[in-house]
């Protein structure tokens, strides 16, 4: 049986307009998948539906089909996306809508039960913004095979909206494990857009910079037995090779169990081959029952925040710093802010040839749950210090007010108390949860290679022979490093151990830092529990997404064998 094509056209809410028009112009698909959630999406959603109860979905979605719907329609061309959001139904009815006055003639279906906010506090949730399962793959199914042409979820896994196709068109059962374990591999991959043809990629200096200008959006042909190859249209920028493959794999995940609510994959099995330019094959793949239960995305509101930048230039940096703070703090003593954090980054050059090398950054955030505290109250007692504090005091923006801010937290519920329900029409489908579960268990590492022999090394920047990309899970972050040969994985998997990654980034010594190795790709991945506090929208840290501490590692120094340079 032929392949089925199964492209992306979205990694987030905000992703590249063009790119669904350039999908469906660019070259033969099957499907056409468009990934618009995240946690900190979800906590967008919320707040809109707050403002209108016929919101919470993800608008762009629809104006992306107004411009397209036609077209996909012309050429056969399905299409699945998470874009419903907090409400799959409406989003549905706006299609619905959009197509009668356009005169397109297509089924649109859509997939619900994941929205849990009004069973919350009987779940043991309490009174979140947003409650929402992790469902599976087969309400997309139930969908396709009752004939829609487009098919619009609320929070699924990202990988469903591959698994879902590939399970309808190939026919699997639900214990076709290895089979479902490959096509969320395949999915994985495509998931983000053009994290997996160049985007982000630790070694972009080996490709043209014309050739990355505009990647085009990644393919998956997903195979019967589900393999698949990654590849992309023909004459798009862009690269596709077993580095960006590899890097995709390790975004946001754990260890070598990837649990999801039908199948755990197991990331220590697959294999990737180069098969031609552009295309990268991923076989091996073995998968075991998922879980018995899902996961649960909370989101809830915060407080409010705000924040100032401080720029001290020339001499005497910590001395200015520590003069404003202590003004500051002064100032703001009647009510402080129930939290408030300094971090001094010190941009500033010796003997600076321009004002912007010779400056540092100040920056103070404060948290609160009274916007009055955390607003002009704070805001305006920076700016009352401007000619009363150090010598060339500014900052880099004017006083505000406070911001909402948002906390996530995961949980998980008996995958029996969440429904999964295909809508089509007048029919509603009910999706049975798993038959067969298996607990989540760690699996131990493997083996270490032979190490290296010992030899002359010299001192140089990790990322001369190591890529990594890293990213967010809540309040953690992983990072997933890999080697790009056999040697330099022998290398790396006696030298990275976790006491070095904490070494190398000082920010994880007090933290949890798990290692999980990884050989079929010669990778470790590190999770670093709590570095993100309580997740992107609480603004945490410096990169609150964890985007840039792989790049932070790759940027480290250390002894490496001149065998490997």
């Amino acid at each position: 049986m032929a392949p089925i094509r199964i492209g992306n056209a979205s990694g987030f809410y905000g992703d590249r307009f063009s790119a669904v028009r350039e999908m469906l112009t660019g070259g033969p698909l099957d499907v056409l998948t468009g990934d618009y959630l995240a946690e900190l999406t979800m906590l967008i959603l919320g707040r809109d539906l707050l403002k209108d109860p016929d919101r919470g979905y993800a608008k762009t979605f629809l104006r992306q089909m107004a411009e397209n719907l036609a077209l996909a329609k012309e050429r056969g061309v399905k299409v699945v996306t998470n874009a419903g959001g907090l409400n799959p139904a409406g989003l549905a009815a706006a299609l619905r809508e959009l197509a009668a006055k356009s005169g397109v003639d297509v089924s649109i279906a859509h997939v619900e039960g994941d929205d849990l906010r009004h069973r919350a506090e009987e779940l043991g949730f309490g009174e979140p913004l947003t409650a929402n399962a992790y469902l599976g793959a087969w309400g997309i199914a139930e969908c396709l095979n009752a004939g829609a042409d487009v098919v619009v979820t609320g929070r699924v896994t990202d990988a469903s909206l591959v698994v879902g196709p590939a399970a309808a068109h190939f026919g699997w059962a639900r214990t076709d494990y290895d089979r479902l374990a490959g096509a969320v591999a395949a999915g994985h991959v495509i998931e983000c857009g053009a994290q997996a043809t160049g985007g982000n990629y630790s070694f972009f200096t080996e490709h043209d910079s014309a050739q990355l200008a505009h990647p085009g959006f990644p393919i998956a042909e997903v195979h019967e037995d589900g393999s698949s190859v990654i590849t992309k249209h023909e004459d798009t920028g862009g690269v596709v090779t077993t580095g960006t493959v590899t890097a995709q794999l390790l975004y946001e995940i754990t260890g070598a169990r990837y649990a999801g609510p039908d199948v755990t994959t197991r990331f220590d099995s697959l294999v990737l081959a180069q098969e031609g330019p552009d295309r990268v094959r991923i076989s091996g793949v073995t998968g075991e029952p998922p879980p018995p239960t899902l996961k649960v995305c909370l989101n809830a509101l915060g407080g409010f925040r705000n924040e100032t930048t401080f720029v001290l230039t020339g001499l005497d940096i910590e001395q200015k710093a520590a003069l404003v703070r202590d003004q500051l703090t002064e100032a703001l003593k009647a009510k402080p802010p129930e939290k408030v954090r300094w971090t001094l980054a010190r941009t500033d050059r010796e003997d600076a040839d321009t004002e912007q090398t010779a400056s540092a950054l100040l920056h103070v955030a404060v948290t609160d749950a009274d916007p009055k505290v955390a607003g002009r109250a704070f805001s305006q007692a920076a700016i009352e210090l401007a000619l009363a504090s150090y010598p060339g005091f500014h900052v880099t923006a004017p006083p505000s007010d406070a911001s909402p801010y948002g906390v996530y937290r995961a949980s998980y519920v008996d995958a029996g108390e969440v429904p999964h329900v295909a809508v089509v029409g007048d029919s509603r489908i009910d999706v049975a949860p798993a038959a067969e579960t298996l607990e989540l268990a760690d699996v131990a590492d493997p083996e270490l290679p032979e190490p290296l022999p010992d030899g002359p090394t010299r001192r140089a920047p990790l990322g001369a022979v190591l890529g990594a990309r890293s990213g967010d899970k809540g309040g953690d972050a992983n990072v997933g490093v890999w080697a790009t040969t056999d040697e330099g994985w022998r290398w790396l998997a006696h030298t990275l151990t976790v006491e070095e990654f904490r070494r190398l980034l000082p920010e994880t010594a007090k933290l949890s830092v798990r290692r999980h190795m990884l050989p079929h790709l010669r990778a470790i991945n590190f999770v670093v529990t709590g570095i993100l506090g309580q997740g992107v929208a609480s603004q945490a840290r410096f990169d609150p997404q964890a985007k840039a501490l792989g790049e932070w590692l790759r940027g480290r120094y250390a002894e490496i064998p001149e065998v490997l340079l």
